[in-house]
């Protein structure tokens, strides 16, 4: 059974990751990219569908022990876990350097005291558990093919077969360093060169030692910060800039339900927060680079503009049911595509244009196609601002007018705005400012409720919705607005749990299904996060604070957050680790580190 989602270490190579749980077991690897068949496939099923454990060893009729300590080795993506048994300490290193050639996840066992017996079982399923390989040396290395994939295992431990399963039985004594490396080849190429693994490990900690240097963040919350910058840099795919929203697919909403999506794409709301993130902590080759995705991905298409893409920036995402997997803790289905890409959500063109507005300003070389596509796309909205989407949550209910898609259509035309008063573009001005108060004007008028003092999901409805946290942070009122004010109480009033996270929206109202869903779901990270912005922008500071770290108190013992928090079961849920939750994790401590509103 695979370990609580808060249990799983990232470890990632900037084209694909793994997770590796306390007890020492790869339970997910997709190779080569994020998006392709997992070869280790555990975590949504069982051990019959793919994992890589590698720990102390154990007698058949107990548990797989659990590492007593685990870090990462300074600020990297290097997992170092030890355990402490009778006979002595061990420690194991995980990590996949960043690629120059074949993907490669690189385990050394290192013998700390005493003598350790240990033992490697790799259990190597193709296609998401579906496929058995053939597994058989060739020059004295151990390869595994199917179809088009091969993975070839190097060790200098003795290995043996058992069971559709390859072992290494082996002891440890002090100073020894035994490596063990899988590396992923086309099948139809010559073997991939041999592993180095000490030199692998020396020249990926120096990538993360000088990656880390450029950050310019240096408040009191940094160590969750650089975590949070690491685990955003870890879900970017190096060749092309896309920014996957997770390296999972159908991690549970909700335990035991239906709930479970592929967030192994990029999300053009996801990538373009994302990009906001980096770009105010110092990283702006990261934020040309995805400048650079979204213009091939969009292309000469704008009007069909999709709110994801492929992480190559593909447009065909269709979702699929892997009937052959239970799922996590029997959440199925398990899905992989995703059938949102083609719904229309209108709040996406404000988070594009917010993100390519962000990097004019911040200083990035001007590229006269971003400033055609960002015309291009209001333009668009001229003619379609008006109709009802799907909205930030991709509700597969009816199409309704979400304010926070009205929101953000103003946000769009705003910043537009901005970049030809700048000079730096040509446009329609006088009619694009009347085209922003007409959106400006229609989103008070009908999106607000005034019994209340708030404002609403959508227009006509009395359900609340945590994106309307954005209003005030995108600048379409003041914070010190009595409407603002009254939809932050309004929210936590409404939305909150009882341990004073928040929720996205009420998933039922009186016998309907909100979203067109069944089921519930956790507190939404994000909207938590979004919270403590507002308090500390209405002036409730102290407030801001204390749930900030209450919800930097949720983060698994490396600092790692999924999507959603369960009040009830206590413990994370959702894809993780999640881009989503990361991102306004740093927005918020850059938020309250320069209003001085933290503690010690």
């Amino acid at each position: 059974m695979a370990g609580r989602i808060e249990d799983y270490a990232l470890i990632g190579d900037m084209q694909t990751a793994a997770l590796v749980c306390r007890d020492g077991t790869v339970d997910w690897l997709c190779l080569p990219r994020f998006d392709s068949h997992a070869i280790f496939a555990g975590l949504l099923g069982t051990e019959e569908h793919g994992f890589w454990r590698l720990g102390p060893a154990y007698a058949s009729d107990q548990q797989p022990p659990t590492a007593a300590r685990r870090s990462y080795r300074g600020d990297s993506l290097i997992l170092e876990s030890e355990w402490d048994t009778q006979r002595g300490t061990v420690r194991v290193t995980d990590f996949m350097p960043p690629r120059d050639g074949a993907p490669q996840l690189i385990r050394i066992v290192e013998g700390v005291s005493g003598r350790v017996p240990m033992r490697s079982a790799l259990r190597m399923r193709f296609s998401y558990g579906r496929v058995v390989p053939w597994v058989h040396k060739h020059e004295g290395r151990t390869v595994a093919v199917a179809g088009p994939d091969s993975v070839w295992f190097d060790t200098s431990a003795e290995t043996y077969g058992k069971s559709l399963t390859t072992y290494a039985d082996f002891t440890v004594a002090p100073g020894d360093r035994i490596a063990f490396t899988i590396s992923w080849q086309p099948s139809h190429k010559e073997p991939p060169p041999l592993p180095e693994p000490e030199q692998s490990l020396v020249a990926t900690e120096d990538f993360w030692r000088e990656w880390v240097d450029h950050c310019t963040y240096h408040g009191p919350y940094r160590e969750a910060v650089v975590r949070s910058l690491i685990t955003l840099k870890a879900l970017t795919y190096a060749p092309t800039g896309g920014i996957v929203a997770a390296p999972t697919t159908s991690l549970p909403e909700d335990i035991g339900g239906v709930r479970n999506w592929d967030y192994r794409y990029t999300w053009l709301r996801d990538a373009a927060i994302t990009l906001s993130s980096l770009l105010r902590t110092g990283y702006r080759e990261e934020a040309r680079a995805w400048r650079e995705w979204l213009l091939r991905a969009v292309a000469g298409d704008p009007e069909n503009l999709q709110i994801m893409y492929g992480i190559a920036g593909e447009r065909e995402l269709g979702e699929a049911e892997l009937d052959w997997l239970p799922g996590y803790e029997n959440s199925g289905p398990v899905r992989v595509g995703n059938g949102a890409a083609h719904q229309l959500q209108l709040d996406v063109y404000g988070e594009v244009t917010e993100a390519l507005h962000l990097a004019h300003m911040t200083g990035l070389a001007r590229n006269d196609y971003a400033a055609l596509l960002q015309l291009k796309l209001i333009r668009y909205l001229e003619d379609h601002w008006q109709e009802p989407d799907e909205g930030i949550w991709e509700v597969r209910g009816p199409r309704r007018h979400f304010v926070h898609s009205k929101v953000m259509a103003w946000v769009a035309v705003d910043r537009t705005i901005k970049l030809i008063e700048s000079g730096d573009a040509d446009g329609p001005l006088e009619r694009w400012r009347e085209l922003r108060d007409d959106i400006h004007r229609d989103v008070c008028e009908r999106g607000y409720d005034k019994e209340r003092n708030t404002f609403t999901q959508s227009y006509g409805s009395k359900e609340l919705d945590a994106s309307l946290l954005l209003i005030p942070q995108m600048g379409f009122l003041p914070p010190d607005d009595k409407r603002v004010i009254g939809t932050i109480e309004a929210i936590q009033r409404e939305l909150s749990t009882s341990d004073g996270f928040i929720l996205r929206y009420p998933t039922t109202s009186g016998d309907e299904n909100v979203d067109g869903l069944p089921g519930d779901e956790g507190a939404f990270l994000a909207c938590s996060f979004w919270m403590a912005d507002d308090l500390a922008m209405i002036g409730r500071v102290d407030e801001a604070r204390k749930l900030f770290e209450k919800l930097l108190s949720l983060r698994n013992d490396l600092g790692l957050l999924a999507e959603e928090w369960d009040p009830r079961l206590q413990r994370q849920v959702g894809n993780f680790p999640q881009a989503f939750s990361h991102v306004p994790l740093i927005d918020t401590a850059l938020r309250l580190t320069a209003s001085g509103a933290y503690g010690g």
